[in-house]
């Protein structure tokens, strides 16, 4: 089984959906509970809400194993990207619902999680920074857009229900200004979902160690809550709630271009 697929496009815009994938080794799955088995923290359907990007001329990146098994926007070090605040790890020990992913006793350490960031983690991270180069050398600017989605309500992980639209530039560090100030007025002119920008979600490990305004290099990222363009208990995809969040997305990512 492939580790990702990567989808090279022909504009300056690379879409990198890290949450999507679904696939758990057996050897892990056999250590996890029936409940984390069924990977309920997935971005659940984003590739193909995203699918339409490709003809905008956009390049995919989708990784096909779980966060569970390592998260890809997250640190090899697992330093914490919100300080003081619940969260989970490179090699989550915890679902967003704060129930153990393992048996007892049975939770990854050391020398497997580095094995795990070897075999998983860094060919994702070198295939992200390749399709990076490959654009930037030929359009001279490159827009990394980090497509994520979670429950609304997650109390484990924030209070209350999560706004509809959440982006991220790192409180501004990861994209010029003029570019996040267009985006928020894409979200500002349309009055069917909520919105926030450096919210709970600021942008995560690859946002914020991609994105190079200066060097020519925009990275931004928006996590969706999921009710929007599916159900949020049984993770199916429902193209009827979809389609007006995918009319948004557009206008988000013909903006970045």
């Amino acid at each position: 089984m492939d580790l990702f697929t990567l989808h090279r496009g022909t504009a300056p815009l690379l879409i990198s959906l890290p949450h999507e994938g679904t696939l758990i080794p057996d050897d892990i799955a056999a250590r996890m509970t029936p409940a984390a088995r069924r990977v309920p923290d997935t971005d659940w359907n984003v590739e193909r809400l995203y699918a339409f990007a490709r003809d905008l001329g956009a390049s995919m990146i989708v990784p096909a194993y779980s966060r569970y098994v390592v998260d890809l926007n997250r640190p090899s070090d697992n330093a914490s990207l919100y300080p003081g605040q619940n969260t989970t790890g490179l090699c989550p020990i915890v679902q967003f619902s704060g129930e153990p992913i393992y048996q007892v006793g049975e939770e990854p350490h050391g020398t497997e999680i580095a094995d795990r960031v070897a075999a998983y983690w860094t060919p994702y991270h070198d295939a992200l920074a390749g399709e990076i180069d490959r654009l930037r050398r030929a359009h001279g600017r490159v827009v990394l857009w980090e497509g994520h989605s979670i429950r609304s309500v997650v109390p484990f992980l924030f209070d209350g229900r999560l706004p509809d639209f959440n982006l991220g530039t790192a409180d501004g560090a990861s994209c010029s200004k003029a570019l996040a100030t267009r985006l928020v007025d894409v979200l500002a002119a349309q009055t069917r979902f909520t919105h926030v920008a450096n919210g709970r979600f600021k942008g995560g490990y690859i946002t914020r160690q991609f994105g190079r305004p200066a060097d020519g290099v925009e990275a931004i990222q928006l996590e969706l809550t999921q009710l929007n363009y599916m159900d949020e208990e049984t993770f199916e995809f429902m193209p009827a709630r979809a389609a007006a969040t995918q009319v948004v997305i557009r206008r988000l990512l013909e903006e970045c271009l």
